[in-house]
């Protein structure tokens, strides 16, 4: 199939003939298919008879009795068998199927003597055949409490999700509100009173179970104007198994304030987001698309956007996924010392960023201000957090919370982002793309809590289906968070997809674009240069001259030493706790986790403070500043509680810790 794209251009997708749209008809085709056996029954029986007598019309009496009694003796054991087969039926439905069958077998006797047609023969069967085919038809309306059958020609999806509601046990009523070539949207009327939407969004697999949908297929938002009511959308998620060729840049041009078009929705609309005013966090296992399916198709649409400068950092797999965009990129970075050069050449400029911005009346950056928008793209984030001292780091999550006022968006891309792999505090203040993952407990950390209580589950491609995902970022519609979509496909083999990605750069080179003064200082350190005298490793820091340590008078001025004197130890001395070098953020909170692994393994799940101190003189952290930062972080994720009574830890998710040390 060739869908339109607002540019005029067209993408080919490979779709499922059956439609969500056309299961709704169909099935709801087959439930008023229920009426129609009962008439058909009652022609067969006519025909019966009438074969009956004409071919024993010129038999002799003695054929003609034996035939009769047959047609008695099978008359009887049919009747019989029917409240025999029916006995799980209630009393009254097998009372009822007895009589029909009864009433049928009696009736071509009575045919086979008299013919078909006569007086008595001829009225039962028009009256009471129409009867019996009346009653059983009014029994299946009943038992579908009372569905009209108008109705549910014209609106198909009350009949189908209500049903299906039931089933799961919600009572819920739907109509139709938009009817597609590949989606049905509708509202639902929940029970008032005793049903939320929220209830719904829990329960919308087992609705989809009980409308024989594949999973997936519904998409339950909240009705912002009444809490008993309650959106729906279904779709059908087999559509988007193919690849969809990128069909180019949707606004080439334009400003990084316009949408960029990323792929598909399981509907087949567009997937369009505005990618400024807040951060992103891209998560999904090895091979689920971040790199393709996200980075290349977000990137390839901001290098051509005339207001908009990216700058990327990947110390991981070096220049093999950005390296195809680098022409169009503004600055971008694979070695970890030029990595921290750039953020620190990133972090200068924020300042003077928002005083030009204050200067001119503008709280924030805006469309037109006079700045270029910069995008921070650091690819496996991880790896780049960890090798920053703690100084930096510091710095950069500071950086997290100042530059989007100052007209600036950072994308941190990972793997798993647990409390091991991402800061809380960064993490809180990113909006969440998530592709496949291994595990539901995995996707609870790619996705938002508002993802994960409508029944979001990346789980079911894991690396399956390369740029499946779930977005949940300020200018996604509410009603398609949980929706699943597909990212544009670069082509049929890595060779294709590097080669139309570079030719894709070429067309859009960074060195082309008109930036402001900020942007050029930033980029102007591009390359080798800018590393120069820097060290990679943290300075080790220096212990203060001990008069700044001495904060009061000599206590006794009797005590006097001097510099070759020996030190003798005195009870309850108290002396400045000595410092080695610092790990690295990342290795020392290894060297935490690592502790409570083994605690974990010993079966010890209460700890003190007091208990980690081997942690700190092996990390060089002597404070208990950065001690109770990190279990405070822990206390966020939900690893661990603080008991006040007892004054200590206790550990409550030992399956996060349980697992080999990480070897620092």
């Amino acid at each position: 199939m060739a869908r339109r794209t607002p540019t005029g251009s067209t993408v080919d997708v490979t779709e499922l003939q059956d439609t969500s749209w056309d299961r709704l008809w169909a099935r709801e085709a087959s439930r008023i298919l229920v009426y129609v056996p009962p008439w058909i029954a009652v022609a067969l029986v006519f025909g019966l008879g009438s074969a009956f007598y004409w071919i024993l019309a010129s038999d002799d009496p003695a054929t003609i009795a034996w035939t009769m009694f047959l047609l008695v003796v099978c008359t009887l054991a049919l009747a019989g068998g029917t409240w025999w087969w029916s006995h799980a039926r209630s009393t009254g439905g097998r009372l009822f199927s007895t009589l029909t069958t009864a009433a049928g077998g009696l009736w071509v006797c009575a045919a086979t003597i008299n013919g078909p047609a006569g007086v008595i023969t001829g009225r039962a069967v028009l009256i009471g055949g129409v009867a019996f085919a009346l009653a059983w038809n009014i029994r299946s309306t009943l038992r579908r409490k009372g569905v009209d059958t108008a109705a549910a020609l014209a609106d198909p999806l009350a009949v189908l999700f209500g049903r299906g509601a039931e089933k799961a046990g919600i009572d819920a009523q739907a109509s139709t509100t938009k009817a597609g070539e590949h989606k049905v949207e509708g509202d639902v009327q929940l029970d008032e009173g005793r049903a939320v939407a929220e209830d719904l969004q829990k329960k919308a697999a087992y609705v989809e179970s009980g409308m024989r949908l594949p999973p997936g297929s519904i998409t339950v938002s909240i009705d912002p104007d009444d809490a008993s009511r309650a959106k729906v959308t279904i779709s059908d998620p087999r559509v988007l198994k193919n690849r969809i060729p990128w069909p180019g840049a949707s606004r080439p041009g334009g400003s990084v304030a316009d949408p960029v078009r990323l792929g598909l929705w399981q509907d087949l609309d567009l997937v369009e987001v505005i990618l400024h005013g807040y951060h992103l966090q891209i998560m999904g296992m090895s091979g689920s698309g971040k790199s393709i399916g996200a980075c290349w198709n977000i990137l390839s649409e901001l290098i051509t956007r005339y207001d908009c400068a990216v700058f990327g950092a990947d110390v991981t797999k070096a220049d093999q996924t950005l390296g195809p965009l680098e022409t169009g990129l503004h600055r971008v970075e694979y070695e970890i010392g030029r990595v921290r050069a750039m953020l620190r050449d990133i972090q200068a400029q924020i300042p003077a960023r928002t005083a030009w911005l204050a200067e001119r009346g503008f709280q924030k950056w805006k469309k037109g201000c006079g700045l270029t928008y910069w995008v921070v793209w650091l690819e496996e984030a991880p790896d780049i957090l960890a090798a920053l001292p703690e100084k930096e780091l510091e710095d950069f999550l500071s950086m997290v919370k100042a530059i989007r006022s100052a007209g600036g968006t950072v994308v941190m891309s990972l793997q798993r982002s647990d409390f091991t792999q991402m800061p809380t505090l960064a993490r809180g203040q990113l909006a969440k793309m998530c592709l496949g993952v291994e595990s539901p407990g995995d996707a609870k950390f790619g996705l938002s809590t508002e993802q994960r209580e409508r029944g979001a589950k990346p789980e079911r491609w894991a690396q399956k289906q390369p740029g499946m995902a779930y977005l949940d970022a300020p200018s996604i519609p509410d009603e398609r968070i949980a929706m699943a979509l597909r990212t544009w496909d670069w082509g049929e083999d890595d060779q294709e997809a590097n080669a139309r990605m570079r030719a894709h750069a070429s067309d859009w080179p960074a060195s082309a674009k008109e930036v402001d003064e900020f942007t050029q200082i930033v980029a102007a350190n591009f390359g080798a240069g800018a590393a120069a005298g820097l060290d990679d490793d943290p300075p080790e820091e220096k212990e203060p001259p001990v008069g700044d340590l001495v904060k009061t008078e000599n206590p006794s001025p009797n005590l006097t030493a001097g510099m070759d004197d020996p030190i003798e130890a005195a009870d309850n001395a108290k002396f400045p706790a000595r410092k080695g070098p610092r790990m690295e953020a990342g290795e020392a909170r290894g060297v935490l986790l690592d502790q409570l692994r083994a605690w974990v393994r010993e079966e010890r799940l209460e700890f003190a403070v007091k208990d980690l101190k081997e942690v700190k003189e092996r990390t060089g952290y002597s404070s208990r500043g950065w001690l109770n930062d990190q279990l405070a972080i822990l206390a966020d994720e939900g690893v661990i509680e603080r008991d006040d009574a007892k004054r200590c830890y206790r550990i409550i998710r030992a399956d996060v810790l349980s697992g080999e040390p990480a070897g620092v």
